[in-house]
Parts: structure tokens; sequence; C-alpha cells
């Protein structure tokens, strides 16, 4: 009794949690209890206890599931038929729920079945014991629907594969038929009730998908028939629905499964005319989207051969992508996808199908139609509907694949030319869709197209004005440049329109006319060069009335068309942009008095255009053009003076060191004349401000020319060594090294620099001794942010395991979170259930997930981390296996 208690209080501490101490205690000791040989009889007693509290015996269940599965060796040989039967009596005493202690037990008793041998008619016996007793016929389908799933899922049993063949091999595969049967006599027995068919539903789904029924035994059973009968119940819709969609997917072996699939076909094209009664009900319409879309995808190639015998189904899936309910139309487009590949593969289209394509073409664009009225539409609502309005274009895309883009084009263009045609009057939504349109199907264009896109490109300067429109337009700019490179004549045209864009009072229409033109001089520079002087006056003209990040764009783009022009055409372009935002510069520094936030703003959104310009124009090589000869001096004058007042300002430095970076790159060897110089700067700058990026920008200079043997250089890389040093002496007994983690780390590297490059200057200078001590400092800092970032980088981590990441990248996902459960233990283990809640419903199993929270905490309890290789495995498998079966197998009925 006194283990009873201590397990009841520790449960009472963990629900209640007072406190994180009083937490942790509970919970090592509620793990320690869980591997203990008294947890059996203890458990055991708490189920049978009247008195005990309903979490109390969930965690009695639970235990006993977690004991069978990992402690099974501390019961006697002797005693395993007894704890069976000690299982059994508990499901009795449970029948009438609670659901989730029956769920517990029942996995208890399927990992105690894959481990005795000796009980060789574990299916059987159950059946022939309670199949006859209604009130444990619930109990019974639960553990039948549970057994394949855990017999699979369950890798943390310790079992040879051999031994899992065999002993699935004798549980479930010589059993499989008289489990059918009794599924189909439960599911017409008189006085049968809707839970009892839905479990039936259930664990029909679940030995199928386990791949232990085969869908020929359930064709040729009345379980069939009754499974497309349930249709017409809306009790069972849901469940029929499932099984239904499952018995399709099982049939994917198209050559073994003709004769099934001889049955299914016309049960599924008959469902057609009942999903015409069914308009006004979504939930239905969903259902029945699911089973054609599910047989649109299994029998796609038989489609192909057969086009006229299973149109209807090609049909009917093309109703539900027609459905208004946007909630439903995505359940088909999966098939519309494959569909399309496998007819990629193909010599000849059926017209059939060419039809199809054409409808749904339309189809799409009508769904992408804003509503007349979007005030109706919550934010969220909007920002959905905007972002699945990509996901439609990606469907756009495969009919482009399947009819070519240029009849796409054509076809969009007519609904854009019949919105027009009917006046000032057409709302903006019958103009702006099939322009969305248009440019979702961009990437599919051939650059060679001349017959619907020269027509695009000529109608686009007469759209209406409106924001939306013109937004649209812009961006179809944008997607086509590829293809105005090849046809220069829409330059200037396009160009114009661009700069109208800019002019608008919409701040998206103005990103959208960046986004264009950044991509027209990205892909037509060549064109483009005869054009500089028009955008020069541009920037100046309507570059002012610009936000920072559209003036970021404009500048990106005017430095791709300089960089496509000769040497020294392209210096003299960039001083000439060059200047005129060091000039701004140089004002500011030359004012008697201290520069207002809005100056240094400004200075600081000049640096940002011209380090982006920097970025693009790269290097001019080993010989600078007459152009830049002088510039490098006269740039660091100005910078040096801006400095001298402002190098405190936070954002003025980060601007400045990377906009020095770059001039690095651009200006070579030149640099070495005034590299004593910025060194110097940086070290009195550093001095003053403790600002980190003053030590990065120095000891980039210093990788650049370490191997420099020129004394004022050597002198100026000894003072920022020693200056630095002091600083950071300094600024240490202010603060902790875990609130300076960016000067250290920048500190550090600088010293990495100095050891290669200057080891005489690093060992012998009477700064070594406080350098050392500073590494020491620095070696104990665990940056704080690391753990803000460590569950966004856990949580795409574990994303990507249980979702698209390839096979081989499990091997690094368990090295890094091998890693991660030694250095911060707590953290992850309270990251973990977080991110698992964020994972998608369909990426693997909710025991899966328990399992994997479970195989963690266990190995970081004892501090084995090797054993989190077995955690990760074990959930990638679950994962995988749910995957590859495209369907979770539902333990709730």
């Amino acid at each position: 009794m006194a283990d009873i208690q201590a397990l009841l209080t520790a449960l009472d501490v963990f629900s209640r949690a007072p406190d994180k101490a009083s937490l942790e205690k509970a919970n090592a000791w509620l793990q320690d209890f869980q591997h203990s040989p008294e947890a059996w009889t203890t458990c055991n007693l708490i189920l049978r206890s009247p008195d005990a509290p309903q979490a109390a015996k969930l965690f009695a269940a639970q235990t006993f599931r977690t004991k069978v599965t990992y402690d099974l060796a501390q019961v006697d040989p002797a005693q395993l038929f007894p704890l069976r039967d000690t299982i059994i009596a508990a499901l009795e005493y449970f029948k009438d729920g609670p659901r989730v202690i029956i769920m517990q037990l029942c996995l208890a008793l399927s990992g105690l079945a894959l481990q005795l041998p000796t009980w060789t008619n574990a299916v059987e016996g159950l059946i022939d014991t309670y199949g006859q007793n209604p009130s444990m016929v619930p109990v019974l389908l639960q553990f039948l629907t549970v057994l394949p799933e855990e017999l699979y899922s369950n890798t943390k049993i310790p079992l040879t594969d051999q031994e899992y063949g065999e002993r699935s091999a004798q549980l479930l595969g010589s059993c499989s038929k008289q489990v059918l049967e009794m599924l189909s006599l439960y599911l017409q027995a008189p006085g049968v009730t809707h839970g009892i068919q839905n479990q039936v539903f259930a664990c029909l789904r679940s030995w199928l998908t386990a791949g232990e029924m085969a869908a020929t035994d359930v064709a040729e059973s009345p379980i069939f028939e009754l499974c497309f009968q349930a249709l017409a119940s809306d009790q069972l819709f849901e469940s029929a629905t499932n099984a239904i969609c499952d018995l399709i997917h099982e049939t994917q072996e198209i050559d073994e499964n003709m004769p099934v699939i001889e049955r299914v076909v016309p049960k599924i094209i008959a469902l057609k005319a009942v999903f015409a009664t069914a308009e006004d009900d979504p939930e239905k319409t969903r259902g029945y989207a699911r089973i054609f879309s599910e047989a649109g995808e299994t029998y796609r190639l038989l489609i192909l051969q057969h086009t006229e015998t299973f149109f209807p189904i090609v049909e009917a899936i093309g109703q539900c992508s027609a459905y208004h309910d946007l909630d439903i139309v995505p359940i088909t487009f999966p098939f519309w996808m494959r569909l399309a590949q496998s007819i990629g593969k193909k010599a000849s289209l059926s017209p059939l199908l060419r039809d199809a394509y054409k409808s749904l073409v339309s189809v799409m664009i009508k769904h992408l139609h804003f509503p007349s009225d979007s005030a109706t539409l919550t934010g969220q609502e909007l920002d959905d509907f905007r972002s699945f309005r990509h996901v439609m274009g990606d469907t756009l895309k495969d009919c482009c694949y399947v009819l070519g883009a240029e009849q796409c084009l054509l076809e969009t263009l007519q609904l854009v030319q019949a919105a027009l045609a009917q006046g000032p009057d057409t709302p903006w939504q019958n103009i702006e869709a099939p322009l969305f349109a248009m440019r979702s199907m961009g990437a599919e264009v051939n650059t060679k197209d001349d017959h619907a896109v020269p027509i695009i490109m000529q109608l686009i300067p007469t759209l209406p004005t409106h924001t939306r429109v013109r937004y649209a337009a812009l961006l179809i700019i944008s997607r086509y440049t590829e293809w105005i490179n090849a046809h220069p004549d829409h330059i200037r045209p396009s160009l114009q329109y661009i700069s109208a864009g800019f002019e608008d009072t919409d701040q998206d229409v103005i990103g959208a006319a960046g986004q264009a033109l950044k991509y027209l001089c990205q892909d037509c520079k060549q064109h483009l060069v005869p054009f500089l002087s028009d955008l020069h006056t541009f920037t100046v003209n309507i570059g002012t009335k610009l936000v920072q990040e559209d003036k970021v764009v404009v500048y990106e783009a005017i430095a791709h068309v300089i960089s496509a022009m000769p040497m020294e055409q392209a210096a003299q372009s960039l001083k000439t942009f060059a200047s005129s935002i060091l000039a701004a510069v140089f004002t500011v520094a030359s004012k008697p008095i201290t520069a207002t936030k809005q100056e240094l703003q400004d200075v600081g959104d000049g640096l940002a255009n011209l380090e982006v310009m920097l970025h693009v124009v790269g290097s001019f090589g080993e010989h600078l053009p007459p152009a830049c000869q002088g510039t490098c001096q006269e740039a660091w004058r100005i910078f040096d003076a801006f400095l001298a007042k402002h190098g405190s300002d936070y954002e003025s430095a980060e601007h400045i060191t990377r906009v020095l970076r770059h001039a690095l790159n651009l200006f070579g060897n030149t640099v070495l004349s005034i590299a004593a110089d910025v060194l110097g700067t940086m070290s009195a700058s550093f001095a003053l401000s403790g600002l980190s990026c003053y030590l990065w920008i120095a000891s980039k200079v210093h990788s650049r020319f370490g191997n420099e043997e020129e004394p004022r250089l050597r002198d100026a890389v000894r003072d920022i060594y020693e200056r630095s040093t002091q600083k950071i002496l300094t600024m240490l007994q202010e603060k902790s090294a875990a609130t300076l983690p960016d000067v250290l780390e920048d500190y550090i590297r600088m010293l990495m620099n100095l050891v290669e490059f200057a080891p005489d200057i690093f060992f012998e200078s009477s700064a070594f001794p406080a350098a050392f001590h500073i590494t020491l400092a620095a070696l104990t800092l665990i940056h704080t942010d690391t753990y803000s970032q460590g569950f966004e980088f856990t949580s795409l981590l574990l994303t990507g395991l249980v979702g698209d990441f390839p096979e081989e990248t499990a091997s690094i996902i368990v090295t890094l979170f091998r890693v991660l459960a030694s250095l911060w233990p707590v953290r992850l283990q309270q990251w973990i259930p977080v991110i698992l809640q964020r994972l998608p419903v369909t990426s693997t199993s909710e025991d899966a997930k328990a399992r994997f929270v479970k195989d963690l905490d266990d190995a970081i309890r004892v501090n084995q981390y090797e054993k989190v290789k077995y955690a990760v495995l074990g959930i990638h498998r679950a994962s995988r296996k749910a995957r590859d079966r495209r369907k979770v197998v539902s333990l709730e009925g």
C-alpha cells in the first residue's frame, strides 16, 4: 500500500505542477516506478481499486503497456499466462470505459501476445470467448483493431525480425479470414448499434492497411456490399468512406487485383448519381471526393488504357474540383497531378481527357476569383485564400503539362478579353483571376512562343488601373522576363508599365513593380544597357518616393544591368550611382552638429542600396578600370569622417562595415594603400563603442592582407589586437560573457587570423595573457539565443524526419538529436511535446509520438545518449510506414 500511496502522491504533484523542481522530482519518481518490478502488482491493484482516481487508473494501464514492451523479462515465465489473464480481467472490468483505458490495455495485451508464442490461439481464443458476449464485443473489436498496428509499429519489443515474422503470421495471417467473417456478421447482426458498426469498419481498415487482409477476400465477403450500403447512413458515412478508400488503395497492384477492380469500379461509378444529390452536404461531398480521387489515383493507368470505361470517374472528380467549398477542392489535386505525369509518357491523348483538363483550367480560374466583398473575410481567411491560390496555380501548371502552355494561355486570355469587352462596369475580379492564372502558368511558357504571350504583353498596357489588376499584371511581367529577353521589342513597353507601377499609391503594387524591374534587369540585362540613363533618372525622381524595401530591389535591378556592361562603362556607371549615395554620407559627416535620427536612417538606407549593388557587380578583377582609380581612397575619407562623428551608432556602423566588406572584393589590392588607416579607425571605433562589427571587418581586412609585411599595416594589426583586448577586459568587468556573444565571437575570429598570419604579434604582445583569459571566458559561453533557435531547429529536424527528408538523412538526424540530448536535455524534453503536437496528423500515429517521447526520456534519464538513436529511428519507421500506406490506421474507431 505504501507504493500505491507514493504513486498517487507523485501523480497528484505531476498533475498540479506546483513548481519546476517538484515537477521534475515527481516525473523522475514516476519513471523509476514504471521500471520497477513492483509496478506490475501495484498497477493491478490501482486498476481494481474503486477509490483510485481516474488519472491513476489511466497511468496504471499505460504502465502495463510500457512494461510489456520493455520489462517483460521481469516476469517469471510461469507467470506470463496469469499476466495475460490479469490484463483480460482488467478489460472485462473496464468494458464500459473509459475508452482511453481500454486502448492502453489492448495495446498491452497485443504486445504480450507478440512475445508469448505459446499462446497459440490468441485471436481465435478471444473471438470464441467474447465474440458472442454483446457487452465485450466493443473491447474485442478494439483489441483486434490495435493488434496489427501494434505488431508492425512497436519496434521496441525485443524480438528478432524472424521472430516478428513468425509470430505475426501466427497471430494475424492464419486467422484473417475468421476475423473477416466475424466483422461481416457483426455489421449486419440484428440490433447492432452504429457504434459497433463504426468499430467494425475501423478494424477492417486496420487489417487491410497492415496487409493482413487481402482485398480479394474482402471483395468476396458480404462486407464489400455493406461498405457501399453504409454510405447511405449519416452515422456510418465517414467510417464507410475510410474503409472504401483503403480497399481501393489496396488494389493498386492492378494486374493482381483485376477481379476486385471489376467489382469496385461499377460501384464507384454508381456513386456519381448519388453524389449529385449531396451538393448541400459538404461532409458527404468531402467523402465522395475522397472516394473518387482515390479511385482516380489508383486506377490512373487504366484510365489511360480504357478511357471511355473509366471516364465517369474522371468526370466525378471534375465535379468535385468545381465544388464551391475550397476546403474540399484540393482533395482532387493529387489525382490531376499524377494523371498529368502519366499522360506525359503517352504518345497520344484521348479527346475526353483533353477536354477534362480544359474544363479544369476554367474551374481553377473560377476558384481564383476574390470574393466580391473581401470585407466578409477575416484577415486569416484572406491569408489562407491567398495561399490556396498558389496551390491552385500548381494545378494549372499540371494543365499546361497536358495541354501545352500556349493553349492554356490562349484559353485564359479569352477570359480576360471577354471581361474587358463588358466595359468599365466589369468586376475587377473577372480580370484579375485569369491574370493570376497567367502568372502561375508563366513557369511553363516556352521562350519561343509567338502566339499567346505576344498578345498578353500587348494587352497588359491596356488593362484597367485598378490596384489588384495592376498588381497581377506586374507580376506577370516578372514571371515572363525570360520570354521578354528573347523578344527585346517588348522591353520598352514593359519598362514603361513597371515605371507607372512605381507611381501607384498602393504599396503592394509598388512592391510588385520592384519585383518586375528586378527580374527584367536580371534576365534582360544585355538589352537594358541603353536604358541605364533612364534608370538613373528614375532613381533620382521616383526612387525617392519609395519605401526602403522597394529601393533596395530597384538598386539590385540596376546593378544587374551594370554587371552586363563592358568593364570601363560598368565602372563609370557604378561610380555615378555610388557618388550620389556617398555625397549624402559626406553631407551628414560634414554637419557641425550631430545628425538627427532620420538623417542617420537615410544614410543607412543609402548604404544598404550601395551594398546590394556592390554585391551584384562583384569584382572587376586584378586591374581596376580608370573610372575606379582613386575612388577607393575618396570613399574611405568620407567613411572615416562619418565614423569619427557617428561611429557609436549601431545601424550606421553595421552598414558601413558591410559596404567595406564588399569594397574589399571590388577594389582588390588597391585597398592595401588604406588598409592600415582602416584598421586604425576600426580600432579606435571599437575602443569607443564596443560594437563587434569593427572587429569583424578588421578580421576581413587582415585575412586579405595578412601576408603583407608593410610596417604600418603590422603596427595597425598590433594596435587593434591590444586595444580591443583591453576594451573587452573592461567590458567583462561590467557585463557577463553571456551578454557579449557577438563581441566575443568576432574577437576570437580576429585572434585566429592573428595566429595564422601574425603569430609573432599574437604571442609576443603583452596583450596575450589577457587574450588567453578572454578566450577561456568565451569557452563558457552558451548564447541564450541557442535555446530559441534550438526549438525551431529541432522542429525542422523532426518535421523533415517524418516528412519529406531523404531516407539517408536519418543517420544525420540521429547524430544531431544525440548532441541535443547531451547538451540541452531539459530543454529538449520541453520542446519535443510541443513540436509533436504541431506535426501534421497524417505524418505518424499518436502512439508513435508517445513512444518517441518515452524512449527519448528514458535515454536522457539514464544518461545513455546513444539510446536516442532508437527513439529517432522508431518514429522514423512509423512515419515511413504511414507514408507508404498513405493512411494512418484509426485507433479510435
